[in-house]
């Protein structure tokens, strides 16, 4: 079962989702805030300083803002955001981790 948590300074959130081993996150963010046209999730899966299968997804704009459902990989995830412009959002080089 994923662990949720909200950064809110940081406009992220982390939900458990339909199923177990899925976290549901929503943006608020930088990005967000500054007008993006598209917000995109780049996540990788294992340890979060050696990411492996890394892809870059699509975010569905909802009324609570950027969203994206993932399906967890080694019980762990570590993400980031980027626009359509390529600008990031990285949490200051630190990305974010989502564990089940």
């Amino acid at each position: 079962m994923v662990q949720g948590w909200t950064d809110m300074a940081r406009g992220v959130e982390v939900k458990q989702a339909a199923y177990g081993n899925e976290a549901t996150v929503v943006y608020n963010g930088l990005l967000a805030k500054s007008g993006a046209d598209q917000v995109f999730l780049h996540v990788g899966y294992g340890e979060p300083n050696q990411w492996q299968s890394v892809s870059t997804q699509k975010m569905d704009t909802t009324n609570r803002g950027w969203e994206k459902t993932i399906r967890m990989t080694d019980n762990k995830a570590s993400f980031c955001f980027k626009d359509s412009a390529n600008n990031w959002d990285n949490n200051s080089g630190h990305n974010w981790i989502v564990r089940s």
